[in-house]
C-alpha cells in the first residue's frame, strides 16, 4: 500500500470546514489535488483554497453547489474534471444533522436527512462512476457509528446513515473490481456548533466511550486517506470512534 496520492485528484462534499476541511487538507498533504464542495461556507472555502494553493500552487479549487438540486452531481464532478482534467477519489461527507421525533417528521425533514445523507452520494457517485473506473478510483462515504445503533430522538438521522451504510456496500458491488466503495463511521469526534447536547450528555458520551476521549476531525481524515490508498480493501465501514460502538 502506497499512502502517495501525488497526481489524483478527491472531490470532497462539505470540503470547507470542520471534519470535511481536515480531510482536504490530509489528501492534499498527501499529493493529490482537491476540488472542495461547499453550499453555505464561502469564506471558510476561500480561505482553505488559498491556504492549499499556498503550499502548491493550482492544487486545489471549490464548487458552490446545494446537492439537493438535482444539477449538483454533474456539476461537481464536470467541476472537478475541468480544473484537473481527472478524478480519482470521491469522499461523500457532507451532511444534514438534526433531530426530529417519531410523532414531528415531516416530508421536509424527510428530503433533508436523506437527501443529504442517501441521495446526494448515490447520485454523485453514479456521475463520477465512469470516471473513477478509468482511474481505478474509489469512494470513501463518512458514515456514522449509529447507522447500526440509533441514537434516541434521532430515528431519521439514523434511518439515513444506514442507508448510506447499505449504500457504501452495494455500491462496493456494483462498481467492483475497477472502484473500491468504503467508509468511515466517526463517533464523538466534532460536537455540533449549535448545541444539540447538553454539557451532562456530552459527558456521558465520554464516560461511555471506552478510550475516554473525543476524537479529532484529524481522525477521521487519516481513516479517509488509509482507505482512499487501501489497494485490497473494500465494502468495508471503519468505526472511528474510541470503542464506542462495543459498549451501546
Amino acid at each position: 500500500m502506497t499512502a502517495d496520492l501525488h497526481g489524483k485528484t478527491a472531490l470532497v462534499t462539505g470540503g470547507a470546514r470542520r471534519v470535511g476541511a481536515a480531510i482536504a487538507r490530509r489528501l492534499h498533504a498527501a499529493g493529490a489535488n482537491v476540488l472542495i464542495h461547499y453550499r453555505d461556507s464561502d469564506a471558510d472555502a476561500d480561505r482553505l483554497v488559498a491556504e492549499l494553493n499556498g503550499v502548491r500552487p493550482k492544487s486545489a479549487g471549490k464548487a458552490k453547489a446545494e446537492l439537493l438540486a438535482p444539477i449538483a452531481p454533474r456539476a461537481l464532478v464536470g467541476a472537478a474534471l475541468e480544473t484537473f482534467g481527472r478524478l480519482d477519489l470521491l469522499v461523500n461527507n457532507a451532511s444534514a444533522f438534526f433531530p426530529v421525533a417519531v410523532g414531528a417528521i415531516e416530508a421536509s425533514h424527510w428530503e433533508e436527512l436523506i437527501g443529504s445523507n442517501v441521495r446526494a452520494p448515490l447520485f454523485i457517485a453514479q456521475e463520477a462512476a465512469a470516471e473513477l473506473a478509468k482511474n481505478e478510483g474509489a469512494i470513501v462515504n463518512i458514515v456514522d457509528i449509529h447507522a447500526e445503533r440509533p441514537l434516541k430522538g434521532y430515528p431519521l438521522y439514523s434511518i439515513a446513515k444506514a442507508g448510506l451504510a447499505a449504500l457504501t456496500r452495494s455500491l462496493a458491488i456494483e462498481l467492483a473490481p475497477r472502484v473500491r466503495v468504503n467508509g468511515v463511521a466517526p463517533g464523538a469526534i466534532a460536537w455540533p456548533e449549535d448545541g444539540q447536547f447538553e454539557p451532562a450528555e456530552r459527558e456521558r458520551i465520554v464516560r461511555t466511550t471506552p478510550l475516554a476521549r473525543t476524537g479529532t476531525p484529524e481522525d477521521i481524515a487519516q481513516a479517509v486517506h488509509f482507505l482512499a490508498c487501501a489497494p485490497y480493501v473494500t465494502g468495508q465501514i471503519l468505526a472511528v470512534d474510541g470503542g464506542r460502538s462495543i459498549f451501546l
